[in-house]
């Protein structure tokens, strides 16, 4: 297997007329030792059906077709949809192990496959929405390493308490465990961003309920971070008809009125959400 360099990266978008498009969040990773370090930090094996989402020239997904068992790749744009099979069989013998799906991933609501692992350099605009979505349709997908922005990465695995902390923490902590997996150069990628970047590990837990009690605690997340400054009596007023009703559920849950979101836990939300369906 021989994976993409940089002169091979800009040949094939040349030869395909591809301007690199910010808004679809279309920068190209060049470092084909970097695309195998993030392979070995998700940990893929002989055994898995790895996932990636945006893998544009294909620099990720032929290395990770040199350890998965097979690889499906979801690409929005049609051209490289397109291009990604024929990039495969002149890198590697194992083509076979590729399927490529061009659909717009926030779309997504089956795979032909369950995949086990993610794999991803997600589109940073986007990149969110697509985690969170991929968590939730895909119970199959036990654990991974996404590439995103390191904002966005140090607010995916924020622990409470800290001013990262926000409702991706606690909307992706209810299917799994994040943690932070290292940053990455900008010189890696094809065109530069102007952002730092991090990649961003998980491992799935089983989580506090079933999809009712979900809804419920994402609309509570959601309120409790509108204002983040707000109390929770107060920033969950308009949920339980008013700061004292909203104070009463509060305490009748085991939950300190006074606190505010970013002091709870997935658990804590929880046990409000259920004080409400219980109610």
């Amino acid at each position: 297997m021989t994976l993409l360099g940089a002169a091979e990266i800009r040949a094939l978008a040349e030869r395909l007329d591809l301007k690199p498009s910010k808004s679809l969040g279309q920068n190209f990773v060049i470092d084909g030792n970097v695309c195998r370090k993030i392979v070995r930090t998700a940990g893929v094996t002989s055994s898995d059906i790895a996932l990636e989402i945006g893998p544009g020239l294909g620099s990720l997904t032929l290395a990770m077709m040199e350890e998965a068992a097979s690889v499906v790749a979801v690409e929005i744009d049609p051209r490289l949809a397109n291009q990604l099979p024929i990039t495969a069989a002149a890198h590697s013998e194992n083509a076979e192990r590729l399927t490529v799906i061009n659909q717009d991933a926030l779309q997504l609501k089956n795979l032909p496959v369950d995949p086990t692992v993610l794999v991803a350099n997600l589109p940073y605009n986007v990149s969110v929405p697509v985690f969170l979505h991929l968590l939730e349709i895909l119970p199959t997908l036990r654990s991974g390493v996404v590439m995103v922005q390191a904002e966005v990465a140090d607010r995916l695995a924020a622990k409470p308490n800290t001013k990262e902390y926000g409702i991706p923490s606690v909307k992706a902590a209810w299917w799994a465990q994040v943690t932070g997996a290292g940053s990455v150069s900008r010189s890696i990628f094809w065109p530069a961003p102007n952002v730092d970047s991090k990649l961003v590990a998980f491992k799935r837990r089983a989580t506090p309920g079933d999809e009712s009690l979900r809804k419920e605690v994402f609309a509570i997340i959601d309120l409790a971070f509108a204002q983040r400054r707000k109390m929770l009596r107060a920033a969950l007023s308009s949920r339980y008809g008013g700061s004292g009703a909203a104070e009463a559920h509060l305490i009748a849950a085991g939950i300190d009125p006074t606190l505010r979101g970013e002091s709870l836990d997935i658990h804590s939300f929880c046990k409000i959400a259920q004080q409400g369906l219980e109610s």
